[in-house]
């Protein structure tokens, strides 16, 4: 009788255990985890806006770990849900773009290769998406300041001032890379120089507003080699290729010992091409997890992105599509295309195998069908066109006009959702 009053008693006591316990208490994951330290990235022991192979680690990780870096808006602003266009007057493009890292992988050394897992990205509430003056695809066209505010979830994307559009929730790493080594600063370094002196847009390494100060800033050490993040390069940074998406894997070779991950100006949504210069820009928190591929750096050109069926879900279900060819006004030169100055290219109205000029040429009709059949102005226009408007090249071969397309989901319409 003992026994069996111990025994309810027992299994009573364990059934309470049980009761209390839950799924949460169940852990498995090794995370290292690189938070904000400040309000902006010069206050951030864990943020940095230049690249230099100097740039000491923030953390230390092993293959498997859950890497879980804080990322800032790409041009660490303090824009609101009521900002203005005239806040752009505020806007430091030598603060652009704050990287969360560098994070050095144990066991990785230069010449292998970095496999990085895109495992979730949880926005912030609020993003941006801006037109700057002299910047963008179409600076030409769209010469005047504008801004639109986002209220961001994971459901879509809602503003005030773009009424009646919701902008499907497809985040990923505007910015993420490997910093480079000593002999990339210097090669990359020559072949922009050179591109500066023949007239084309080349962002020479510049100390104002560059992190880390002691290494990149005005009296650093290093600060005639810091490179800026704004063009991306062989170890990936500003790439804008929105499918690397959550659950693709992108590779990099390793340029250092250690690799020295970073990621920052992460996107909520963007069309192919980012016309504006800006996507809906964001903080968040972005978790990846890495795997080392020894020597496999040593015969890459490029980072390269794995993928399942990720693209397929970006396809919209409706769309509408321009198409482009290399046509302009005579007379007219891109600016693009200025550097170039051509006495023959101001005189022609059909330039030969230009994909630039015929998506150019596409992205002019996509405006223009959206402000005369939805009644958008041409800045939303230029602003939808940003971050819903993928450019597509169509072929290369039927000369002289190569075929860019210009397609947007329909479905960014609220009068199409369901």
């Amino acid at each position: 009788m003992l026994k069996k009053i111990l025994f309810t008693f027992v299994f009573t006591i364990s059934l309470g255990v049980l009761a209390v316990a839950d799924t949460t208490d169940q852990k498995w994951m090794t995370k290292v985890e690189l938070k904000k330290t400040g309000a902006h990235c010069e206050d951030d022991r864990n943020c940095f806006n230049r690249y230099h192979p100097k740039i000491p680690p923030a953390a230390k990780a092993n293959e498997g770990d859950m890497i879980i870096l804080h990322t800032r808006d790409a041009l660490d602003t303090g824009f609101r849900l009521d900002s203005t266009a005239d806040d752009l007057a505020t806007v430091d493009l030598g603060l652009v773009h704050p990287m969360t890292g560098p994070v050095y992988i144990n066991g990785a050394k230069r010449g292998d290769a970095l496999e990085v897992e895109l495992i979730d990205i949880a926005p912030d509430e609020y993003g941006y998406t801006v037109i700057a003056p002299g910047f963008g695809f179409l600076r030409d066209v769209f010469p005047d300041p504008y801004i639109v505010n986002w209220r961001l979830t994971r459901v879509g994307a809602v503003s005030d001032g773009m009424p009646g559009i919701t902008v499907p929730y497809e985040a990923f790493p505007g910015s993420i890379g490997v910093l480079p080594g000593e002999p990339e600063i210097q090669k990359w370094k020559a072949r922009e120089a050179a591109l500066a002196a023949a007239g084309g847009v080349a962002l020479t390494p510049s100390p104002g507003g560059a992190l880390p100060k002691k290494i990149c800033g005005a009296t650093g050490k290093y600060k005639d080699d810091c490179l800026r993040t704004i063009p991306p390069r062989e170890n990936g940074g500003n790439m804008d290729v929105q499918q690397q998406q959550i659950g693709t894997k992108i590779i990099f070779p390793c340029f250092i010992d250690g690799c020295g991950l970073f990621a920052g100006d992460i996107h909520y949504a963007q069309g192919d091409g980012e016309v504006t210069g800006t996507a809906i820009e964001m903080g968040s928190v972005l978790t990846v997890r890495v795997k080392i591929l020894p020597f496999k750096g040593e015969d890459m050109d490029m980072p390269v992105t794995v993928g399942n069926d990720q693209i397929i879900d970006m396809e919209p279900t409706r769309y509408y599509q321009t198409l482009g060819i290399p046509l302009k006004a005579k007379g007219e030169i891109p600016p693009s295309h200025a550097y170039l100055d051509s006495g023959k290219l101001a005189n022609l109205e059909n330039v030969n195998e230009d994909l630039t000029i015929s998506a150019r040429h596409a992205l002019l009709q996509m405006i223009d069908y959206l402000v005369k059949e939805h009644g958008l102005t041409k800045e939303q226009a230029y602003i939808l066109c940003s971050v819903a408007v993928d450019l597509r090249v169509g072929q290369v071969v039927d000369v002289p006009n190569f075929i860019v397309s210009a397609v947007l989901n329909m479905d960014v319409f609220d009068k199409y959702r369901n």
